[in-house]
């Protein structure tokens, strides 16, 4: 027998005529024209037969119209990132999918600089969002700029010339923390230093805001605390705390804060008698541990307010690079503190 043979890609023209329409009307509808005014029944009419059809617009002709593409590239996220930035960057994907940007992840690992920006390149997107990972630069965003890019946006702890920057300084958080401790009357305080790679962007930062903090009050230290984030190794880190002298620690987040005082009760340490434990995250499983976790609250904006940006740059390209501050921190205190 042969094969059977293949059923024709539907086209524009074949939602025209099922939806007796103009070819430009099916064209106005789905690429979401509003500058042609089309009543709602129209537009439901032909989403209907693109939809019985199978019907999808090609993205590269869509592209080719428009002069350039509806990509957003996302460089996805090469270490370990808490509950926080994940729900922040679901936020983030869905509110630029209404907006009608197709978001793309790119997987960048092994890539640096001004050679992840040529890759990123690659793709012609209408913008970028660099996550702070990949230490960009301005030519970089030049790259991207030639390419196509109406809108280079980075978050991180610095801004680059040439790009709109969302200013994550966390050096805020471990300030914070290190200020509740010390307001409980904690003078010898540990700060976690995750071991897995990657964490250092963030954990250092938060080291020297926590030092500082310490350095405004007297008698008061700070000591870095190495922590894997296994059983294994928070249990060899509280069979040896005694020798530490600490009397708290902040514990980077709320994950290794609930890991190290789960370990630390087992080793006899009386939490928060002997040792207060701050994390931060303000994990809703922190609430239910006993003691309850002290924590960072960290406010982000919200995935719509950067969604909302990245839509008016690219709409309004010309404009002065713009910086935002994009978090806060507020202690939270329960029992563990």
């Amino acid at each position: 027998m042969g094969r059977p043979a293949e059923r024709p890609v539907p086209t524009s023209a074949d939602v025209a005529r099922l939806a007796g329409v103009s070819r430009a009307t099916v064209s106005y509808v789905l690429n979401n024209t509003s500058a042609v005014r089309i009543s709602e029944p129209t537009r439901r009419k032909v989403r209907e037969a693109a939809e019985e059809l199978a019907y999808i617009p090609h993205a590269a002709a869509r592209s080719l119209r428009a002069g350039h593409t509806r990509i957003v590239l996302l460089p996805t996220a090469h270490v370990p990132i808490g509950p926080l930035h994940s729900r922040f960057l679901n936020e983030l994907q869905w509110a630029l999918r209404r907006l009608d940007y197709t978001v793309v992840q790119y997987g960048s690992l092994g890539l640096d600089g001004d050679e992840a920006a040529r890759a990123w390149a690659e793709l012609r997107p209408v913008a970028v969002v660099s996550l702070g990972e990949i230490a960009l630069t301005p030519h970089g965003v030049e790259i991207l700029k030639r390419s196509g890019a109406k809108a280079v946006i980075t978050l991180g702890p610095r801004r680059v010339e040439g790009a709109h920057a969302l200013v994550m300084d966390q050096r805020e958080i471990g300030n914070c923390a290190v200020d509740h401790l010390l307001e409980r009357g904690r003078r010898r305080i540990g700060v976690v230093m995750p071991e897995e790679p990657g964490l250092e962007l963030f954990s250092e930062p938060r080291l020297a805001g926590a030092r500082a903090a310490a350095a405004s009050s007297t008698g008061a230290r700070v000591e870095p605390v190495p922590l894997s984030y296994t059983e294994e190794s928070a249990g060899a880190l509280a069979a040896r705390w005694g020798g530490l002298d600490l009397d708290a620690v902040y514990a980077y987040n709320d994950e290794y804060a609930m890991l190290l005082m789960r370990a630390l009760q087992d080793a006899g340490v009386d939490i928060p008698g002997d040792v207060a434990v701050l994390g931060a995250d303000n994990l809703l499983l922190g609430k239910l541990l006993r003691p309850r976790l002290s924590t960072v609250r960290i406010d982000l904006v919200t995935g719509q307010r950067l969604a909302a940006l990245v839509d008016r740059v690219v709409r309004d390209p010309g404009g002065e690079p713009e910086r935002h501050d994009l978090m806060g921190a507020l202690a939270v205190r329960r029992e563990s503190s």
